[in-house]
């Protein structure tokens, strides 16, 4: 899995070994990938830590290569690296920022997707989560690479979907609403759980935690929802409905 130290990346590491799932977390700070590992290795697990830039095909290529020389295979894979970008209007956005974003939030799902997806063919089977955003249905003013990000996001999902289904291979995408992880809290610029604004809009009326999320990617990857493919799963509190 990708984006290891995201809060909901971390959230379902800990849930796939709970699983018994033997697990890979890879993040560009390697630093935040042993911080999750000891999580698990306090648990009784153990993964590996993988340096990886997701926006750059060789070390997505590297990653998936020393997850097959690990573990035999590649059964279930999630793709949670992600970045929001600076605040700013649409015309207030610098290319570099664009450039950023997009190449981590889309390029990168897309370069991952293109390896995970060879290895399981050679597997005849295997299962990917991609994490959009709700913002992947709807506009964000002031997060105009982010909101363009995640639709791009939902696209490639439903893609590769319709590409290898008949190859036993399930591609999903959850669309979390508003989780208590600290790109939120970036975002807000504080901790998440006291903002009102957020839990007001929100029908449940509170903020989303990243377990949450994780079940989510634990059952679409699981034989629960062996006919479950090309689905966007919005978990958001109903803030769509």
């Amino acid at each position: 899995m990708t984006g290891g130290n995201s809060g909901i990346g971390r959230a379902t590491a800990l849930a796939w070994t709970r699983e018994g799932a033997r697990v890979v977390v890879a993040t560009r700070r390697l630093r935040e990938c042993e911080e999750v590992v000891r999580q698990i290795e306090k648990t009784g697990g153990e993964a590996p830590s993988i340096q990886t830039d997701v926006a750059k095909s060789a070390e997505v290529e590297a990653l998936i290569r020393k997850t097959v020389a690990a573990f035999g295979r590649l059964d279930w894979s999630c793709n949670n690296a992600g970045v929001e970008g600076t605040r700013g209007s649409t015309t207030e956005c610098t290319e570099e920022d664009w450039d950023r974003v997009i190449d981590i939030n889309l390029k990168g799902v897309w370069l991952c997707m293109e390896h995970e997806i060879s290895q399981m063919l050679k597997q005849k089977g295997g299962a990917i989560v991609n994490i959009s955003s709700v913002n992947g249905f709807i506009g964000a003013a002031a997060f105009a690479p982010y909101a363009a990000s995640k639709h791009g996001g939902i696209g490639l999902t439903k893609s590769a979907a319709k590409g290898y289904a008949k190859e036993g291979i399930r591609v999903n995408v959850i669309c979390p609403g508003s989780i208590d992880t600290p790109m939120i809290e970036r975002v807000d610029g504080g901790p998440v759980l006291s903002d009102s604004w957020r839990i007001s809009r929100t029908p449940m009326g509170r903020i989303g935690t990243p377990e949450e999320i994780a079940e989510a990617v634990v059952w679409l990857c699981s034989e629960k929802a062996s006919y479950v493919t090309g689905h966007s799963m919005i978990v958001d509190g109903g803030l769509l409905a």
